[in-house]
């Protein structure tokens, strides 16, 4: 492929889409502001069909503009409407080339691939996106990438692929009612609001509902919960299309990962460049012996952070969690043993979940009385929840891992190689001193930000214990 191609024109639609939504809010503020008069009114029309106009014709340049090829052991794009851009990635920093089928792509048999390096970009976007290829076209430059990363290896056996996880349509619906999307949804209906601030008058709008909600409470509690059942109904559904097809194989040197029903995506993971794997249960998953396993890699981006905190398994049975893993990742030991916190930690996790709750507890009882003890129900459940936080945080430690268990909201277990941990901190507060405390937190490098476990309270001879593992100077010593 040394002829340089175009992307499909599928991309100018795209392209116009995106920056049709980007301007959206720029438009609808011309709306508001020109909107008076004849004149406002032409200004309008004339302001929108120019910006229209150049999106539109931007968008053609930028197609016609964009090229890719294959040569001399690169992937070469050039770019740039006004300013000729080229951008020569050498194949074998290539970590992975993530594949997915959006709406559109499907629609004109297309697939889009993002390419993803050991340094990336530099930006927040990622080291390259073609937008709209055909299949084939990808299969051949995933196929010329393996190649050309392999050609220098001696051996040239290429192991078969393995089938390591499948999810089945029971746990595919399990995952769905399990998930809490419910509050995803809502938080984006608040988030698409909270933009319309400027040109919904609130203020007089709720001084006229204040006088109505007083008489139909009743009507407006099963609204809300109405659109509670929406919200959860929606993010059942989105789940399912999210991980319907959802499977994990193991190739020679990386993990590929395949999902979704209406969007398809491909995603690979070199095994070498995983920095820790982590469990999360929330509580609903943990009372049933379930949880998510996810690793986080040392590629990605701003924009496309799944690249380093990648799911590996959905949903799976804890159990069953060292069967599924353990002949693939064989350098890890998934083991259930941990050392609890000692026992005088527990006062100060429930402390700390007392923070905000006790002077809200007491402002409600000054002011509403009788009504404000209720309050004290909450006091009750963050009570419950400090001791739960207390119960799960623990640690383990073998000749060559770090394990971490804690608890924020999800009890999360994460699960590092010695080689792998990029920087260890022990902190100790004057109360943590007062009571031979510390607290530990391990760090390991990921695509973007870092990553890693954090447990508090923590015994502090425990804490010296594997800072002394870590240390190279006692590596000197023996």
């Amino acid at each position: 492929m040394s002829e340089p191609k175009r992307l499909h024109p599928i991309v100018i639609v795209l392209t116009i889409g995106k920056r049709i939504k980007d301007l959206i809010f720029s438009f609808i503020a011309l709306l508001f502001i020109w909107n008076k008069g004849d004149g406002g009114k032409l200004l309008l029309f004339a302001a929108s069909a120019i910006a229209i106009i150049g999106i539109i014709l931007t968008s053609i340049l930028s197609w016609l503009r964009y090229t890719y090829r294959l040569e001399e052991n690169e992937l070469r794009i050039e770019y740039g409407v006004f300013v000729r851009k080229k951008r020569y990635i050498p194949l074998e920093r290539i970590q992975s080339l993530d594949i997915s089928e959006g709406l559109f792509q499907r629609l004109c048999g297309m697939v889009k691939v993002q390419i993803e390096t050991a340094g990336g970009s530099g930006n927040d976007e990622a080291e390259a996106v073609l937008s709209a290829i055909s299949k084939e076209e990808a299969r051949y430059i995933q196929e010329y990438v393996a190649g050309a990363k392999n050609s220098s290896e001696t051996n040239v056996y290429e192991e078969p692929s393995q089938i390591v996880y499948k999810i089945t349509p029971s746990q595919l619906l399990l995952l769905s009612l399990t998930s809490g999307g419910v509050g995803v949804v809502i938080s984006a209906v608040l988030a698409f609001l909270s933009q319309l601030d400027d040109f919904i008058p609130y203020e007089k709008v709720f001084r006229g509902v204040e006088q109505w909600v007083v008489s139909n409470l009743i009507l407006i509690a099963l609204l809300i919960f109405a659109g509670l059942i929406l919200a959860w109904i929606l993010a059942l559904f989105g789940t399912m299309l999210k991980y319907a097809n959802f499977n994990v194989t193991k190739t020679e040197h990386d993990l590929v990962i395949s999902q979704g029903l209406l969007e398809k995506r491909q995603m690979t993971i070199p095994i070498t460049r995983i920095q820790a794997i982590r469990i999360n249960e929330n509580i609903v998953r943990q009372w049933l012996g379930y949880g998510s396993v996810s690793v986080e890699s040392a590629g990605g981006s701003a924009s496309n952070k799944e690249g380093s905190k990648v799911l590996l398994l959905p949903l799976v049975k804890l159990k069953d969690i060292e069967h599924i893993l353990g002949p693939y990742l064989t350098e890890y030991q998934f083991t259930s043993s941990f050392t609890s916190v000692p026992k005088k930690a527990m006062n100060r996790y429930i402390f700390r979940s007392w923070y905000i709750v006790v002077p809200l507890v007491m402002v409600s009882i000054v002011f509403f009385k009788v009504w404000g003890l209720l309050s004290l129900i909450i006091l009750a459940l963050v009570t419950f929840w400090g001791v739960l936080k207390y119960k799960d945080a623990g640690w383990s430690l073998d000749d060559h891992q770090l394990s971490l268990r804690y608890r924020s909201m999800v009890r999360t277990t994460v699960f590092i190689k010695k080689n792998k941990i990029q920087s260890l901190e022990m902190r100790e507060s004057y109360f943590q001193r007062r009571k031979d405390l510390a607290t530990l937190e391990a760090f390991v490098k990921v695509g973007f930000g870092g990553a890693g476990g954090r447990v508090i309270d923590m015994d502090r001879m425990d804490v010296r214990k594997v800072y002394t593992w870590f240390s190279r100077e006692a590596e000197k010593r023996v």
